[in-house]
């Protein structure tokens, strides 16, 4: 591998790229020879839409969507479909259902419009289910497709509409802001994969030395971030990569994304059980409707392996 090959990587906005924000500034990448440019989606059809004609090399995304465009369920039309893979696990992901002030209970949200990413992606399936758990059926509300957690919020917040489901650090300020936060993931899912680092098959088995370097660089970032020694100086990256999260709520946004159950999953393990949730769920809201139960099929864990073997 060349020195400095550039990697275009894509994720979602939030407090989860922490660990990148932390290989990016403590070299990690850049001493395994990679020059990785990040870039932030504003909704999930943008990031495929790009992912998948190869103007980014690896997604962070959430592991529903790989699973979505594998069965045809995807909110954007590729043509020809790529091959998307899961390369590792990323996050649990604490998801909150974000409402206005005033909205008591979610009977409250009957005939009003809910921000999604979109109508069709798993994150909005984790809505649906929970609002179904508190009495409020899918056909009570309209979903409205809106883009990523910031535009969401953004649109809560301005009173657009009235509700949504976030990711940190949107949850925190929404909750400063006089926000409600009506339930969350953990209530209804005792484990959900949320965030995984996905690559495009063909793309990663011709790329397999970079693709093991910048695994085992971020997972570098990883235990660095993790590690409570460094706490204080993560929250500091934290702040500075995300202004929008003020000191009074940046304790929080760190308590969340450092869990293991609203955040990063240590070693970036894959969660088996997390993923047969959100197959469950896509079996039950996805369309057209299909039962998927074979985690498996979805999954190109070689490089991974050979990163933690690297690291030791």
């Amino acid at each position: 591998m060349s020195t400095n090959t550039q990697l275009n990587i894509i994720a979602f906005p939030g407090a989860p790229n922490l660990p990148t924000f932390v290989a990016l500034e403590q070299g990690f990448f850049a001493d395994a020879g990679l020059d990785v440019r990040l870039t932030t989606t504003p909704s999930s059809v943008f990031q495929f839409e790009k992912f998948g004609t190869g103007e980014f090399d690896i997604a962070f995304t959430a592991y529903d969507n790989v699973v979505a465009y594998s069965e045809g369920q995807g909110a954007a039309k590729l043509d020809p479909m790529p091959d998307f893979r899961v390369l590792m696990g990323a996050t649990q992901i604490g998801l909150s259902a974000v409402v206005a002030p005033d909205i008591a209970q979610a009977t409250d949200l009957k005939g009003k419009t809910l921000a999604l990413d979109a109508p069709s992606t798993g994150f909005a399936f984790v809505l649906y289910d929970l609002l179904a758990h508190l009495g409020l059926p899918r056909d009570a509300y309209e979903a409205v497709g809106v883009g990523a957690t910031p535009e969401r919020w953004a649109s809560v917040k301005a009173g657009t509409h009235a509700g949504t489901i976030t990711i940190e650090p949107f949850t925190s300020l929404a909750k400063a802001a006089g926000f409600k936060v009506l339930t969350q993931s953990g209530d209804l899912f005792p484990t959900y994969q949320g965030g995984i680092i996905a690559g495009r098959k063909e793309w990663v088995e011709a790329h397999e030395q970079e693709t093991v370097a910048f695994l085992a660089a971020y997972l570098k970032g990883l235990r660095w971030t993790l590690d409570p020694a460094n706490r204080e100086a993560a929250a500091e990256l934290l702040g500075a990569k995300m202004p929008e999260v003020k000191p009074g709520v940046l304790g929080a946004v760190m308590d969340s994304v450092l869990s293991p159950k609203t955040g990063l999953t240590p070693d970036g393990d894959i969660l088996p059980d997390g993923m047969r949730a959100v197959l469950d769920l896509r079996s039950r809201y996805g369309r057209p409707q299909t039962t998927l139960t074979d985690i498996e099929k979805y999954l190109l864990l070689g490089p991974y392996q050979a990163a933690l073997k690297q690291l030791g």
